[in-house]
This record gives C-alpha cells, structure tokens and sequence, in this order.
C-alpha cells in the first residue's frame, strides 16, 4: 500500500505526495479578489510541502459567496489576479486547486471574527437563496426558493467559474457540495422540501448538483482531476447519511469525479457530531470500498502516524489538513522527518533540514 509521502497521479497530474491543503476561508477579500494575504497563506504552505494547496470556498457569484469579504471567482479579473499566486504554489512544487462554491442559504453573514450573523441590509448584505424558503437559523431571513430557470443560471455560473480557473492555470478543482451550503441543501431533505424535480425522492434531490458535476467536468480540461467535497452525513435521522452518499458518489463517478473529500455536517444547526482524532475518516474508507472512487480524508487529523495510517491502510488516498496546517504551514516537512521519509526542501531553507 502507499503511504503519506508516495507521489499520487490523478489523470495527468502527479502530486508530490499525500497532504493536501483543505480549503479554508480566509475573509479576506475586496470584491472577491486575492490579495498579499493570499498570496502568503497560500505560497507558505507550497514552500512548507503540501502535495496540494487548494484555495478556500470561492464564490461562483457576488450572491454565491458566505460573506462579502470571501474569495470570489465570476470574471475574468478574478481569475487574472489570481495568476501569481497559482504561478508561485506550482513553482515550489504543490498542485494548485480551487474550490468552487456557492453558500445557498448560509450567505450574507459577518465574518468569524464578529460573530458571523446574519447581515440584513446594506452593501454586505443581500436575498439568500435555497432549494425552499426555509432559514438556517430560526429567526433568520427567509431564503428565496429558487425557480427552475435561476437553478439553470447558477449551473451556467459553475460552468463560468470552471473555465475561468482554466484561464488562471489552476490543475484542480472541487465543487463544494458540503457543509449546509446551497448544492449540499438541495440533497439534505432537512433542507429541501421542494415538490418539483428537486425534490423529494434522493433521485430528484441529486438533481441539480449532478447537473453543476456534469456541466462543469465537461467544461475542465479531460486531463485535470475534478474533486467533489460532500458532507457525507448531516448527524441528524432523517437527514442526509453515508448510504445516501455512497449513491451519490457512484453517480460522480460515472459523470467523471475523481476524488470525493469526505466530510460532515453544516446542513441544520444543533447537529449531535462525534468528534474526535479521525472521527470522518470511516466515511472516506466506506465511500471508496463502496462507490469505487478515491477519497480524501478531513477532519482532527493532526499527528503524522495518524495520517500515514490512514493512507496506508487504504481507508483514503490522500488527507486535506486545514487546522493543523494553519498552526503549522511546514506541517508535511516535518512529519516528513517523523516518519523517516525522504523529500525535498526548498534550496532557501536546506540549511534547516538536519
């Protein structure tokens, strides 16, 4: 079996090895665009030796993203600026990746750092949208249900997004279909109560973001891995769960997917979530051994045994590190040195190696 630092080809690309940067907000932008910070946050984790650095939750629209501060990508602009920091991740020998998304009903908030409440008017605020006009929260704004032809327009900005990233020499990209945002409510039914071609059966609820995987591998180069995260259960009866995302994950597959990131929860406020060391990890062993599809792993993944194990016992194929990786930007060399692997440093930082 592989372990944590074997290279990893997908299609025509070859990661160095098994780390991958999860994409992790950073609210951080003007109007979408990347700046020094991401510059940086981004550039760091390249020189610290991650196989991938993927770029957080990037709005598909101004209306798609979590906050008025998030990264967004819907024109040409965003992707031009994104250019130097694409150029310098794969310089330093990391694959760059973008994540694709839209926040549904959990947009038009503050950031983190402020509470991250509902903004109900002004310039950050605007009308939320959902599969049915049921709120996140109680006592927040009610989303719009959306119609039929504006579910077709937001496959159409998918479809933007992706050539866009093809434009900003990007080699990966994921479709955020997790975490209560908008493609990841219209599969929960705790979110989706919708009578039309949407809703209702699991068939219907895959619908649309089946359309937007379709839509957009067709429009991503045939020679680039296409990445799929998904919230394999929302931790509530009646809610979304791993069987329903084994389906799923069949269905990518067959439409094209590569890698499914095998995450939980977001959809419902108040879900009871057992955490601990790995706790997601089950999740990408049963999607891989069941969908036959190749899987990353997320979530409390800190110690490099931890995650060797869990490449080398076939439970993933690669694991995305987010937290651990914001303490520690060089987090793969080091356990690099823990596991006794061999791998290559930057020529500038060499003089640390031993």
């Amino acid at each position: 079996m592989p372990h944590l630092f074997d290279p990893y080809a997908i299609r025509s690309v070859t990661f160095r090895n098994r780390v991958f940067v999860s994409p992790m907000c950073q609210y951080s932008s003007d109007e979408g665009m990347p700046n020094d910070w991401h510059f940086v946050h981004l550039g760091s984790r390249a020189v610290g030796g991650a196989g991938l650095v993927m770029v957080e939750a990037s709005g598909v629209s101004p209306t798609g993203r979590i906050t008025a501060w998030d990264s967004g990508f819907w024109s040409r602009e965003h992707a031009e600026a994104f250019g130097t920091t694409v150029a310098f991740i794969e310089g330093n020998g990391a694959v760059a990746g973008i994540q694709l998304a839209h926040a549904g009903r959990k947009a038009s908030t503050d950031v983190p750092w402020r509470g991250g409440a509902v903004i109900r008017e002004g310039p950050a605020s605007w009308q939320t949208v959902a599969p049915s006009a049921i709120p996140f929260r109680e006592g927040d704004p009610l989303p719009h249900a959306l119609t039929g032809a504006e579910i077709d327009a937001i496959v159409d900005q998918f479809e933007n997004a992706t050539r866009l990233a093809v434009l900003a020499g990007f080699h990966v990209v994921e479709l955020h279909m997790a975490h209560g945002y908008l493609l990841h409510e219209f599969l929960s039914p705790l979110c989706n109560v919708r009578t039309d071609e949407y809703g209702g059966s699991i068939e219907n609820r895959m619908r649309f973001p089946l359309r937007v995987a379709e839509r957009v591998r067709q429009a991503w180069p045939d020679d680039r891995p296409l990445f799929v995260r998904i919230s394999a259960s929302d931790w509530v009866e009646g809610g979304w769960d791993p069987v329903q995302s084994i389906a799923f994950a069949k269905r990518l597959r067959d439409l094209g997917v590569d890698l499914i990131d095998c995450s939980s929860g977001g959809a419902v406020p108040g879900a009871k979530i057992v955490l601990g060391p790995g706790y997601q990890v089950p999740f990408a062993r049963a999607i891989r051994a069941e969908a036959g599809i190749a899987t990353s792993a997320v979530g409390l993944i800190t110690e490099a045994h931890q995650a060797d194990e869990i490449i080398a016992s076939g439970s993933a194929d690669a694991v995305m590190l987010a937290r651990e990786l914001l303490r520690d930007p060089y987090w793969p060399l080091h356990a690099a040195r823990v596991l006794g692997a061999e791998v290559k440093w930057p020529p500038q930082y060499e003089r640390a190696k031993i």
